[in-house]
């Protein structure tokens, strides 16, 4: 059985704001190169075409490093390389918006286990809806 949980919690992007949680450190700004900064508290954003787009995971207690990071459609949103060298327990990646459309980049995070201990089976879902005009 597995159990996704919401990695989102708000209906649109307020790129730049402080992180809500204490000790949380989450950059201010994307990074050059980039246009707009996208974390794990944005649910919906719009760019223009040719817009590029970061996204700053941090690793949350108790799971995994975020993985498997990518657009559902690549022909919207297409993966860039950022440059970009993460802090332990960061996850970064990058988008360019190719064409006007609707993607969603993803990526998930499983239970961090001990090796030979029982691990609970559920998985933490993170999602942005990027609409392109």
């Amino acid at each position: 059985m597995v159990l996704a949980l919401a990695g989102c919690t708000r209906a649109s992007c307020e790129c730049g704001a402080a992180p809500s949680s204490p000790g949380a450190v989450v950059p201010v700004n994307p990074a050059a190169g980039f246009d707009v900064l996208v974390t794990d508290r944005d649910q919906d954003v719009t760019v223009k075409a040719g817009q590029r787009i970061e996204v700053y995971l941090r690793q949350r207690g108790g799971l995994t490093m975020w993985t498997g990071l990518r657009s559902d459609d690549e022909s919207v949103l297409a993966p860039v390389p950022t440059g970009i060298t993460a802090a332990r327990g960061v996850t970064i990646g990058g988008f360019e918006a190719v064409a006007p459309g609707t993607a969603s980049i993803t990526a998930y995070a499983t239970a961090a286990c001990s090796p030979g201990q029982a691990c609970p089976m559920f998985a933490a879902l993170f999602s942005v809806k990027v609409t392109v005009v």
